[in-house]
């Protein structure tokens, strides 16, 4: 393979590398713009993003993949650390069960419909309380 190939071979590679990440976020936060769903981060608004966001990544590619990304993104010990782990467990779950990706959004909305504050179940998303919240960001 000439030089010239190999790197335009390289260049075809990062760039799906890079465009997997484009489309998570993508569709993440064209749902988010969309929600009316309160609180922004650290709300429901937060625990839908970060329920969604993994419940894409652990249908599209795996829950392992969740699982090392909130290891690296959420290794902190602040509250808000503890609640998108815990939020970002049940999107694995919602992703790894879901037959098909349409199923995705509308399952992860009915989570976060039936959270609270501080939920420790394991099947129901968290978020801190409203005193905690913080302007609306994406990221």
């Amino acid at each position: 393979m000439s030089i010239r190939r190999r790197q335009l071979a390289t260049l075809a590679c990062l760039v799906l590398i890079a465009s997997y990440p484009a489309f998570v976020l993508g569709y993440t936060g064209a749902h988010v713009v969309q929600s009316e769903l309160p609180g922004g981060k650290n709300g429901p608004l937060d625990a839908y993003r970060h329920t969604l966001a993994s419940a894409v990544v652990a249908y599209t590619l795996s829950p392992v993949a969740v699982y090392w990304t909130t290891r690296v993104m959420e290794s902190g010990d602040k509250d808000a650390n503890r609640m998108d782990r815990h939020n970002n467990r049940i999107g694995a779950a919602i992703g790894a069960q879901a037959v098909r990706f349409d199923e995705i959004e509308p399952s992860v909305l009915a989570h976060v419909l039936q959270g609270s504050v501080g939920a420790n179940d394991s099947q129901m998303t968290t978020w801190l309380p409203a005193s905690d919240w913080r302007a609306a960001r994406f990221w």
